[in-house]
């Protein structure tokens, strides 16, 4: 019987170091791993940002939007991403009551303004694409940063006002919260969590995927007749040189159809700037969508356990998967800046000249030959940089 106390004792003694050693090697793992997300997506977005801003070709009305959609992915990884840090190293809060409702508030309001970003983003890729005659007219200075204000402003009386007010959770969970101020869990009731998921998340989400369906079918269907179009002319040429369809003499429909094949078959300066502005269009439309598509698989898992979890009253999940879904969501605002730097070249070379202005004391240059075609021709360069996209 001592013996197997003696044992049993000695057993606890050698497990209990065992189970330090793990916990600490977990901390410093997760350590490790959310504060490289932070790191890299705050430097990462300043890094767009300071880009556009030096150079000249970056500068156009679709990259505002990308401009704000970086400072507020920033601003997530300063505020949101830190706070909730914190909580899954030492595991509780440290900050007291007030701060448990500003981390919340700027939370919910961050994820709502990089997704009414988004939503903003295929609206401009809409109108540029499927109209592209409006697109001048309607999508103005003022009009853009009139979408961009409505986007800064409007999640605010969804994050803000209910939380500081009271309004997003139950009187139980309020008074929990005000016994246990080392605690703060974001638990809402039912209305709250219907209508701030559907405003924040799968009102923009559908009305993006629609856009972007509208966008690629367009794209689509241009791209076919262009090939289409010159395809036909390179075969009716090939049958004129043939004598095939030159055999009775000059009739003012064959001098037509010709005048129109050489019209195909030879790229004018300014047939040869549409083809080049539709494919920049298409490739912009296609890396936004890949963003937006980022955004999606990155925060619908949260949004998901969001919505069940708060309709569901006897449903449970562990904080270790709470956690991880939340930094999958955060994890979004880190990619688009690494998104940006692989599916696009001109973002490549504007990275690649603020990092050498950075890093390798190089401030002195030019920003960079993005702008190297501005010489050549400026009054093509000033009408072309005020509407289009460089993505």
């Amino acid at each position: 019987m001592e013996n197997d106390t003696f044992y049993s004792t000695a057993t606890t003694q050698i497990a209990k170091p065992n189970q330090e050693w793990t916990h600490y090697l977990i901390v410093v793992l997760k350590a490790t791993i959310m504060g490289s997300i932070i790191i890299v997506s705050i430097f990462g977005n300043l890094l767009v940002i300071v880009s556009v801003m030096r150079h000249r070709k970056l500068r156009i009305i679709t990259n505002y939007y990308v401009i704000s959609l970086a400072f507020a992915d920033m601003l997530v990884a300063m505020f949101a991403m830190t706070f909730n840090f914190s909580v899954q190293i030492f595991d509780e809060w440290l900050f007291g009551y007030f701060m448990c409702d500003v981390w919340n508030s700027l939370d919910v309001y961050f994820s709502t303004v990089s997704i009414l970003h988004l939503c903003c983003i295929s609206v401009d890729r809409y109108i540029a694409i499927v109209k592209p005659l409006r697109y001048a007219l309607s999508m103005t200075k003022t009009v853009v940063a009139f979408m961009l204000l409505v986007s800064w402003i409007s999640p605010a009386f969804l994050s803000f006002l209910p939380i500081f007010m009271g309004w997003y959770a139950t009187e139980e969970h309020l008074k929990s919260r005000s016994e246990h101020p080392e605690m703060c869990e974001f638990k809402v009731n039912k209305l709250y969590a219907i209508v701030s998921s559907s405003m924040s998340f799968w009102i923009p989400c559908t009305i993006m995927i629609y856009m972007y369906l509208a966008i690629f079918r367009e794209a689509n269907k241009q791209e076919k007749d262009m090939y289409n179009r010159h395809g036909a002319a390179l075969l009716l040429h090939q049958n004129n040189t043939n004598g095939d369809m030159l055999s009775n003499s000059g009739g003012s429909s064959k001098t037509l159809t010709l005048h129109e094949i050489n019209q195909d078959l030879h790229h004018t300066p300014t047939k040869e700037r549409n083809i080049n502005k539709m494919k920049r269009e298409h490739k912009a439309a296609r890396t936004l969508s890949i963003i937006m598509g980022t955004f999606i698989l990155c925060w619908l898992p949260f949004f998901l356990w969001y919505v069940s979890i708060s309709l569901c009253t006897t449903c449970e999940c562990s904080d270790t998967v709470v956690g991880i879904l939340f930094w999958i969501g955060y994890f979004n605002s880190t990619l688009n800046p690494l998104i940006y730097a692989y599916f696009n070249k001109d973002f490549r070379e504007a990275f690649k000249n603020t990092l050498q202005c950075a890093f390798c004391s190089l401030c002195r240059r030019p920003p960079s030959d993005l702008d190297r075609f501005d010489i050549r021709r400026p009054s093509i360069r000033r009408r072309s940089s005020e509407f289009g996209s460089s993505l």
